[in-house]
């Protein structure tokens, strides 16, 4: 059986929303700001070829997903407004991503 950690049971990014919230089977509720999932779209074309992913610059009109497609049992495609669609974001990236009060990196001062 599938790690219930990387199996989404929900999407949820309404039109025009500025997130993407997932809710995974082991009951997490993750939050996905689209200037992550954008800023760190792991296709080759954003990315380069190198292993490292960095964040990329993006702007307001970058950020608005026109749809979202699973991959197989192990990946959502993302389709962004602009026509980017080439970024394949495995399950087990995307948890890696969410910036839900639990899973979000420290801010740098922060005790």
């Amino acid at each position: 059986m599938k790690d219930p950690q990387f199996r989404p049971t929900a999407i949820r990014s309404p039109r025009g929303a500025r997130t993407t919230e997932i809710d995974w089977a082991d009951g997490h509720k993750g939050i996905f700001p689209h200037t992550v999932l954008r800023g760190l779209c792991p296709c080759a074309g954003c990315q380069g070829h190198s292993s490292e992913i960095k964040m990329q610059v993006t702007t307001d009109a970058q950020l608005e997903l026109e749809d979202i497609g699973t991959v197989g049992n192990y990946a959502l495609y993302l389709k962004w407004f602009d026509g980017h669609d080439s970024g394949i974001y495995s399950f087990k990236y995307l948890r890696s991503l969410c910036r839900c009060a639990e899973c979000a990196p420290p801010q740098p001062g922060a005790p």
